[in-house]
């Protein structure tokens, strides 16, 4: 009789049963994404309001120029991009392959590229293997998310199971 219930997932709080769980859900690291966010607003806040309290009354030795005040606010707006950029690294699954964007690069992949994910070792976040021996890191699955991360590395490797028929790749000699 107990065979029809559906079981919580134990993917952590609040988390739906994994029969209802989209398995095509966008996966992005909890504990970075946040931290992130806010550095980049604090960077960049800090450095345009250095730019703008720095002393630099005309006549004077060793004033800020208008040049300088631009460069120290461009240097903040180059670091807040850069922690923004990291805070919105993801996976992004779908019917037809997967998106990966990582803090400098986005590729996209077909399923039947990818031959395995790799989510062990002494590597913060998983990898794929490709078809072509060439490997992808996959930043938004990172092992410093806990349960979550393993649990979203579990949900892709699903998917690259149900989805993949590349082979492994044959070393030569």
């Amino acid at each position: 009789m107990s065979q029809g219930s559906a079981q919580p997932s134990s993917a952590g709080k609040g988390s739906r049963p994994a029969a209802r769980r989209n398995p095509y859900a966008l996966i992005r690291p909890r504990r970075g994404r946040v931290v992130a966010y806010v550095a980049a607003v604090v960077v960049f806040a800090t450095f345009l309001l250095g730019a703008i309290i720095v002393p630099g009354q005309e006549g004077q030795k060793d004033d800020w120029a208008i040049s300088d005040r631009l460069l120290i606010a461009a240097i903040g707006a180059a670091i807040a991009w850069f922690l923004w950029r990291l805070g919105s690294i993801r996976a992004t699954p779908s019917k037809q392959g997967l998106v990966v964007r990582n803090l400098l690069l986005t590729r996209t992949l077909a399923w039947d590229e990818i031959v395995r994910m790799q989510f062990g070792g002494g590597a913060p976040w998983a990898s794929l293997d490709l078809a072509d021996t060439d490997t992808v890191a996959v930043m938004a699955l990172q092992k410093a998310d806990g349960e979550y991360g393993r649990a979203e590395a579990a949900r892709l490797a699903a998917l690259i199971q149900h989805h993949g028929d590349a082979t492994e790749p044959q070393r030569r000699s």
